[in-house]
Order: structure tokens, then sequence, then C-alpha cells
């Protein structure tokens, strides 16, 4: 419930802030008796598209550890707590970027996560399940995939294709509702503006090409997946890699990540048919392939 809760305050949040943008720039109104203006409706689909990535892209470690109940290691408390940190740290070093934010967040599901704004203002956090179910090896190649992704500025660049995706689907979806507003009205000279028929359209219009733009992204995020495990195999070796995808494989355990982080998360879930389109990870068999063709 609480992270229900925060998911619909934040994204309230970030709507009422565009909204607020969109009017003291003028671009709300792109359809009057004149036409369609295509500058403030590119404009507008801007502000919603890419600055609401952006604007989550921003607060996404403090959403992270509200969501999560994280709690980052400032002083560690035990043995467990201390290899955290200089393994990160160690990796961090290898990486070229600065040390993310280490944290611990309670779940039973073995999993892991990185999220943040830049490569050197993030945060990296593991499951206390992760800490339970894997040896120290594989332990160590999940925070290695972890820090990867943060190296490769992942976070920045899935939300930069997010919000490109985002744009084009609002304007889009907004000049085909006014094309067919205007055909059901005759083309009058007088158009009074959007009536129920670009409502209507550019709603469904906008649905069908938000499916079409999360295949896109989740593409991508499939991709950004084997260039992070090829990056966990150079900090920490291939083999300890493999050993933890498979104990991965190994243990059926459903992910409860919330929807924010889990396309930075170790572990995807199981599809099959269409919905492998709609996948933020590659199968684990694939994975394992192609770390051992390397």
């Amino acid at each position: 419930m609480k992270r229900i809760f925060l998911f619909l305050a934040t994204n309230l949040a970030i709507m009422v802030v565009l909204g607020i943008t969109v009017s003291l720039l003028g671009v709300g109104r792109f359809i009057s008796s004149a036409g369609l203006d295509l500058s403030s409706l590119f404009a507008f689909a801007a502000i919603f598209g890419m600055g609401g990535s952006f604007i989550s892209l921003a607060i996404s470690k403090w959403v992270a550890k509200k969501s999560t109940g994280a709690q980052v290691i400032e002083q560690p408390r035990n043995q467990t707590e201390a290899w955290l940190l200089e393994i990160v740290q160690r990796q961090a070093r290898q990486a070229g970027i600065k040390t993310p934010e280490v944290a611990i967040y309670d779940s039973p599901e073995p999993n892991a996560f990185a999220t943040g704004p830049s490569r050197n203002n993030a945060l990296v956090a593991v499951s206390t399940g992760l800490l339970h179910s894997m040896s120290a090896e594989e332990a160590e190649a999940v925070l290695a995939h972890e820090v990867s992704h943060v190296a490769n500025g992942d976070m920045v660049t899935l939300a930069l294709i997010q919000g490109v995706v985002n744009t084009f689907v609002i304007a889009i979806a907004k000049i085909v509702g006014y094309v067919v507003d205007r055909a059901l009205s005759g083309n009058d000279e007088e158009y009074q503006g959007p009536g129920i028929g670009y409502w209507v359209t550019s709603i469904a219009a906008e649905i069908l090409l938000g499916f079409l733009a999360t295949a896109i992204v989740m593409w991508f995020s499939r991709r950004r997946e084997f260039r992070a495990d090829a990056g966990a195999a150079g900090l920490a070796g291939r083999g300890k890699m493999i050993a933890a995808l498979e104990r991965l494989r190994s243990i059926h355990e459903p992910s409860h990540m919330p929807s924010q982080m889990a396309a930075f998360g170790i572990k995807g879930g199981v599809a099959h048919g269409l919905y492998k389109l709609f996948m933020s990870h590659p199968p684990l068999e694939e994975r394992i392939a192609a770390l051992r063709a390397q």
C-alpha cells in the first residue's frame, strides 16, 4: 500500500509541476479555430515527455529509498556491511566513477538495483534475500553488474530514450486526433476546437503508440543488460558473473521490486511470445550464453 501511495503521489506531483510549466509557457492551447499549432504542440509534448522522464530520474534515489525501505550504509555496523562498502568502493575505482551510495533493503527476493541521476550520484542497493542466498563471489558479481549500469550511464540513457519516445507518442497522438476530428466535422472552416472525435481518437492513439514505445524502450533495456553483464565480468570475473546468473536461474522467486527500479535490477521476469517484447531483461539463459561466448 505504501508503494502504491508513493507511486501515485509522485506521479501526481510531477503532473502538477509539468502542468504549471505548460501554463506559464503558454503552449497548452495548441489547437484553436485557426488550426493546429505544431510549434506549441511539440513544446507541450516535450515538456510532458522529456520533463516527466527527467524529473523521475532526478528523484529516483529518493523514490527508491522510500519505496523499498533501503537503508544506506553510513558507518558499517557489521562485517557484511563493511564488505559491501569495500567491494563497491573498489569496483567504482576500477570503473572510474564516484562511489555510489550503498544500501540494503529487506526482501526475501534475491535482487539488487542501481539508480540515480548521474554516474557520480548513484545508489546501489541489495536485498537481504540476495545476501542470504548467494555466496560472497556471486554477490560480488551482482554488485559489479550494478556498478557497471552506473558506469555505463544507463539510468540517464534510459531516461533520455523514454523521454524522446514519450514526446513523439504525445505529439503524434494529438495530430491523429486533430486530423480525425477535422474529418468528422467536414473540415469546417469555422472549426471551434477539439470535439469528442479528437479526445477519443487521441486517447486511443496514445494507448496504441504507448505499447510500441514501451517495446522500443524495453529493447534497449535488454541490450544494456548484456553490456552490464560484460562490464561485471571485467570487474569481478566472468566465472563469478556466470555463477551469479546460474544461482538466480535456480531460484524460482517472483519479482516484487517496484516498477521504477525493476529495469535496473539484476533479475528479470519470465515471459513467452509477444510478452517478451515488454521484458526489461533478457532470459537468464541468453545472458549466460552471451558471457560464455566471450
